[in-house]
């Protein structure tokens, strides 16, 4: 069985080698009590992160634990694990400060998306057959001249410029500029 603060170690456990740990550490437990509500919500209020508080004054706390017999001694030791989460959370908002500056410098900047224009072109496009497509395509959009179409495609020219033909009155079709008045 192991003591615990309601249950006093048995008497045949050893006695007083045994006895000054478990003092210390029922020490420990009453200051933890005393101490841990303050502690975290100052750092609450400094981070701004209830959770992250709570974890920055446990390993506040631990330290202490740590140190507990030489801690007990000083004049004020709630001040000493207090620096120390101050401390931890310093360095905290500033690992986090330089993490939001990274990603900050690593998100993609958002492009405008495309007006209206280019929309009704895609649409368009997508409306007329595949041949006349990358033929319209490669020759105003790629800059491609009809004999350079011609050599990729694997046909005569005059095949091409056809394509060309057919692809320009289809898409003129489909595509038509409304003007309105203005009144």
């Amino acid at each position: 069985m192991t003591p615990t603060r309601d249950t006093p170690s048995p008497p045949e456990s050893g006695g007083a080698d045994q006895v000054a740990p478990l003092r210390a550490s029922l020490e420990f437990d009453d200051f933890y009590a005393a101490n841990v509500r303050a502690v975290t919500a100052q750092i609450f209020a400094y981070t701004g992160d209830r959770a992250e508080a709570e974890d920055l004054v446990a390993e506040a706390f631990t330290r202490g634990l740590a140190r507990w017999r030489r801690l007990r001694d000083y004049e004020n030791p709630a001040a000493w694990v207090r620096r120390v989460a101050w401390n931890l959370a310093t360095s905290h908002l500033r690992r986090r400060a330089v993490t939001q500056r990274f990603l900050g410098k690593q998100r993609e900047t958002p492009a405008d998306g495309p007006d209206g224009d280019r929309i009704d072109l895609m649409r368009a496009l997508a409306r007329i057959g595949p041949k006349h497509r990358k033929a319209v395509i490669l020759r105003y959009m790629a800059g491609m001249s009809v004999a350079e179409i011609a050599v990729q495609e694997g046909v005569a020219e005059a095949t091409v410029r056809s394509w060309l033909t057919r692809g320009k009155a289809a898409l003129a079709g489909r595509l038509s500029v409304y003007e309105m008045e203005q009144r």
